[in-house]
């Protein structure tokens, strides 16, 4: 979808028709963005990662076509719309009914095993993803119909007046033209529109990129995205408020009808850059700021709301916001939420989405290192589990139960059930996170070593002055250490479950079933949880059991694959974005792995000798955080087994904190064996009886 072809033009609007589309038939000149446009003003993680290639000339194409019932009709923007809508719902209708075909065509093929169900099968796998990617296209011109923003974009001559408008403004004033605002470096000539190149914003003083946020075709180039992923890092919330209210204050009142005055833009684009703020960062700005959010409702209820319409609807987004902010939020695309009501449809959603996973070929993971042709003949036969065996189940364990229990429940789940259920459990925290998260990790005492940070999450400890690359008063969420503490504490559990068997036998056993667990995760792209029992594996002590010398070696194999899987994760801070099986598979990163990689472009200074702030430097930060929204709309679909979900659950509390080396202190499978005190006497009786013979 996303082409390297060529990109759209410079201009949103594409003619006088589509033009003459903008003015309003009302009193107000805000009338514009219409109540169905309000909530589809923030870019989206796909336009701070891909640019100006986000929307390729096949979007603007197709969407140039829609609402044409005849090529003589001029186009029309609601036309445009309600066609979009259509098409998209019959579009998905059609995919959820296939969908539900699959499902049971998957079951009778694997009761009955016929050749015919195994080809139909086969053919519906291929048009469930020709089916996919066209809703996903759908999805994409859609929101490229909704940037209605872009609508009121100005000109970059017009830059220093939006700084000017601002006659509140308490920052500094004194640049007056665009050379001491920004700074741009002219591009090749590459294989856009536009024939003399074009020039690339490269640094700016924070007014500048603030200013800029105005600037024609923002939106659409993917600056406003990776501005708001971006900004703590040259300004605070605060100061990034009262600029977007500075503006409004100050064009509100004089602002007219006609759409093409300077004044009507800035207070239109003031209002869409307020907006797409509170929808994408709500959770990490204003629900952790009171101060801050106070601010915006004061602003709002005494001189927006009483002028027209448009401060009921931005009060509203913040009591919606709020609402999600308390509540579990549930990211995912408007096609892949759970449709399917009923018990028959929860029992097999996980099968297709299970099936379709294993169709990819796995060696496409060239960091594989296992000789065989494919998994092992266990995993093969852990596939063939139908979904009967991982149900909900109402009853759950209570800790004495668990205690009773021990680990002996890990041995009655195959290492694919419980890979279904850690998956989950991962993906409830993952999905609670947010990209902004991953900035600044230094100031919150995160460290190359996951080691380091359980002795340095303690903020009281840690030198903001030294590390910290927000400014000072910028208040940061720390959600990433709560995302590590997690990460450390199943780590533990792995090393505590294992050091805790009584017999070398039993630690063989455990050591094979969390490698296989390992090994399903990273195949099902849950890197997370394969990192955190690759790190409870590698525990010290772990690695001195004696069970490792007796470990088959066929799952010997699977932990140098897991070693491999590491550096490949290592490798590229945007390894897990390559292709397009990101968009079609669940994935789950490894929180740690990212904050290093966040850290490493971190490194180096963030200004020039000017002063001006490196935007490329930004730029590329941005493009790497943002693959934590790309990943959280395609979450995993597992059907929870909530009785095992529970046992996990107690278990990782339980040995969240446990030293393992007292531990295995306790425990004489961990050591290795020295001679029995009667072979010791036995070779004492030899030499006694040797030496009598010599005298």
């Amino acid at each position: 979808l996303q082409s390297n072809s060529c990109c759209i033009g410079q201009d949103f609007v594409e003619g006088p028709e589509e033009e003459a589309t903008i003015k309003t038939t009302g009193n107000s000149y805000l009338a514009s963005p219409s109540l169905p446009d309000f909530n589809g003003c923030s870019p989206g993680w796909s336009s701070a990662f891909y640019g100006a290639e986000c929307f390729d000339s096949e979007v603007h194409s197709y969407l140039k076509n829609l609402g044409k019932q005849k090529s003589s009709e001029s186009q029309n923007m609601d036309a445009k719309k309600v066609e979009l809508e259509q098409l998209l719902m019959m579009e998905t209708k059609n995919y959820r009914k296939t969908r539900k075909f699959y499902q049971k065509l998957l079951q009778k093929e694997r009761r009955s095993k016929g050749p015919e169900n195994k080809s139909m099968l086969s053919k519906l796998r291929g048009q469930l993803q020709e089916m996919k990617s066209k809703v996903q296209f759908l999805e994409l011109v859609k929101k490229y119909q909704m940037m209605y923003a872009e609508q009121w974009g100005v000109e970059s001559c017009v830059l220093p007046t939006v700084i000017h408008n601002g006659k509140t403004d308490t920052m500094d004033m004194a640049p007056v033209d665009e050379s001491s605002l920004l700074l741009y470096y002219n591009a090749e000539k590459h294989q856009c529109n536009n024939q003399n190149g074009v020039r690339v914003l490269q640094a700016g003083t924070p007014l500048g990129l603030m200013a800029y946020l105005y600037s024609r075709n923002a939106f659409l180039e993917g600056y406003v995205q990776q501005f708001l992923y971006t900004f703590r890092y040259f300004c605070t919330q605060e100061e990034f408020l009262q600029f977007l209210l500075d503006r409004i204050s100050s064009t509100l009142s004089s602002a007219s009808l006609d759409p093409s005055t300077s004044l009507t833009k800035i207070c239109n684009r003031s209002f869409c850059i307020l907006q797409a703020w509170i929808e994408d960062c709500y959770s990490v700005d204003f629900a952790t700021n009171t101060g801050l959010l106070c601010t915006l409702k004061e602003f709002i209820s005494s001189k927006v709301a009483s002028l027209n319409g448009y401060g009921e609807k931005l009060l509203s987004l913040l009591e919606d916001a709020s609402a999600r902010k308390s509540g579990s939020a549930d990211q995912c695309s408007s096609m892949d939420k759970c449709e399917e009501e009923g018990e028959e449809g929860r029992k097999t959603l996980h099968s297709l989405c299970k099936k379709l996973s294993e169709d990819v070929p796995r060696k496409n993971f060239y960091w594989k290192l296992s000789k065989g042709v494919g998994p092992i003949a266990q995993y093969q036969r852990e596939r063939l589990h139908t979904s009967s065996a991982v149900l909900p189940k109402p009853c759950t364990l209570t800790e004495a139960k668990v205690d009773a229990v021990g680990p002996y429940l890990l041995t009655e789940y195959s290492a694919q059930q419980l890979c279904w259920q850690l998956t989950l459990l991962q993906q409830e925290v993952f999905l609670k996170c947010h990209p902004v998260h991953f900035l600044n990790s230094r100031a919150l005492g995160v460290k190359d070593k996951c080691a380091a940070l359980q002795k340095a999450v303690s903020t009281e400890t840690v030198s903001l002055k030294v590390c910290n690359l927000f400014l000072s008063k910028c208040i940061q969420d720390q959600y990433l250490l709560q995302l590590l503490r997690n990460a450390d504490s199943i780590s533990t559990w792995v090393a505590a479950e294992i050091v805790t068997c009584h017999t070398t036998k039993r630690q063989v056993s455990l050591l094979s079933k969390f490698l296989h667990i390992a090994k399903c995760c990273y195949e099902q792209r849950n890197f997370a949880t394969a990192m955190q029992i690759l790190a409870g594996l590698e525990n010290l002590i772990v690695r001195q059991l004696p069970a490792w010398k007796i470990l088959p070696a066929k799952v010997a194999e699977i932990m140098e694959e897991l070693k491999a899987v590491e550096v490949f994760l290592k490798s590229d801070s945007l390894c897990l974005m390559e292709g397009d099986r990101f968009k079609t598979l669940p994935t789950i990163p490894s929180a740690h792995v990212l904050a290093m990689h966040v850290q490493q472009l971190e490194t180096g200074g963030f200004t020039m000798t000017n002063g001006a702030h490196k935007w490329t430097k930004l730029r590329n930060i941005a493009k790497v955080v943002s693959q934590v929204h790309a990943f959280q709309e395609n979450p995993y679909t597992y059907t929870p087994d909530f009785k095992l979900q529970s046992y996990l659950r107690q278990r990782i509390t339980r040995f969240k904190d446990a030293d393992i080396s007292a531990l295995a202190a306790d425990n004489c499978a961990n050591f290795h064996q020295i001679p029995a005190e009667k072979h010791s006497r036995k070779i004492q009786d030899t030499l006694r009886r040797m030496k009598a013979t010599f005298q």
